[in-house]
């Protein structure tokens, strides 16, 4: 199975925004070890980047250019893109949208290229949001949207921490390279 990474980037950002690629690499491998360890699922890893050009205001990139796509690339291989829009429509309260074998989340961008906490707070914590909903709908669990959003309300509304994570993949109390979702709380 491969879980491929895609980081949608507008053509005149391609430089300026290549440490951001580079952290997008290493979370791609960070979540390859999460994944296995926490839904039991071995997942090969692929990263790439698919530069848009400025379009019309009719031709808009959206949730539905992505989810064509993905059916392009290949149903069977879990696409996530990681944009420089907000989809218009959304199911998430993250700015997020999930489907079968496919994810999407607006990327936000650090005010400075190696603000690593920003990527892990803003962007990190959203990719597990959306990763979730797909692994317990993998595992069958019937409640895996109202069940990922009643987490995540708690972890804005209830003080309830991220689970963090260092350069190696494992957990720590120092600063953070990822943050997660707590998956604890999907554990039965």
């Amino acid at each position: 199975m491969l879980l491929h990474f895609i980081f949608v980037i507008k053509e005149e950002d391609i430089q300026k925004r290549k440490s951001e690629f580079e952290y997008i690499k290493k979370m791609a491998q960070f979540y390859k070890k999460w994944i296995g360890d926490n839904f039991g699922i071995n997942y090969e890893i692929q990263c790439d980047e698919l530069i848009t050009k400025p379009r019309s205001i009719f031709q808009k990139l959206d949730t539905h250019t992505l989810v064509r796509d993905h059916e392009q690339r290949g149903k069977d291989i879990y696409h996530f893109y990681l944009t420089h829009f907000k989809p218009l429509w959304t199911d998430c309260t993250c700015e997020g949208y999930h489907a079968e074998n496919f994810g999407m989340i607006f990327w936000q961008k650090p005010n400075q290229s190696d603000d690593v906490l920003f990527l892990a707070e803003k962007n990190c914590t959203t990719v597990s949001h959306e990763i979730i909903h797909e692994m317990l709908r993998i595992k069958g669990n019937k409640k895996y949207i109202h069940e990922v959003h009643d987490v995540w309300t708690k972890h804005f509304y209830e003080q309830l921490e991220f689970q963090q994570y260092g350069e190696d993949f494992e957990s720590t109390e120092e600063k953070p390279m990822f943050l997660t979702m707590d998956i604890s709380k999907f554990k039965n």
